[in-house]
């Protein structure tokens, strides 16, 4: 199964972790690669799913707006989609979730027809979670189920900064 969780809407990432605790509670073998958040994040995802045996990869960046220093960037997101690649052709889990995986493919610091031959050519039982804004239409094609996200109101443009616990 490869679940897309895309759009301009809250709740992508959290659908995602959702899943991998249903993995864990099936006694699966359940990896995560963060593209854009890096391990000096503290989010309460990583805590729980490294408490609970889940491999845990936070290999981005950063936020690119925040960057100054695009190519180490494309850098950083090239050897952390190789280690994704690596986590999926092994067949050692059975859910790998590819998170904010989407941006890359957008700014072209990974190649879509890439990410999509690993989705295509992955062993049977490795299933896949991949979320972020504007996924590619042919994540969307090879995608067997595709939820959009629309945001109808966020807190953060009533000027309420995210909540840890409940954003992180």
């Amino acid at each position: 199964m490869v679940v897309l969780n895309t759009g301009d809407g809250k709740g992508k990432s959290s659908a995602a972790f959702g899943v991998m605790l249903r993995g864990v509670a099936r006694g699966w073998r359940v990896a995560v690669v963060q593209f854009i958040k890096s391990s000096d994040w503290k989010v309460g995802e990583e805590a729980i799913g490294r408490q609970l045996g889940v491999e845990w990869h936070a290999l981005g960046a950063g936020f690119t707006w925040d960057s100054t220093d695009l190519e180490h960037d494309r850098g950083v997101a090239a050897a952390a989609w190789q280690t994704a690649r690596n986590l999926i052709d092994s067949g050692d889990f059975q859910l790998v979730i590819l998170d904010e995986l989407t941006y890359l493919c957008t700014w072209g610091w990974v190649d879509v027809a890439e990410v999509v031959a690993a989705v295509e050519g992955r062993p049977s039982r490795v299933n896949l979670v991949i979320t972020g804004r504007d996924a590619a239409p042919e994540l969307i094609e090879v995608a067997d189920t595709v939820t959009e996200m629309r945001e109808v109101k966020h807190a953060y443009r009533q000027g309420i900064a995210a909540k840890r616990g409940i954003d992180y």
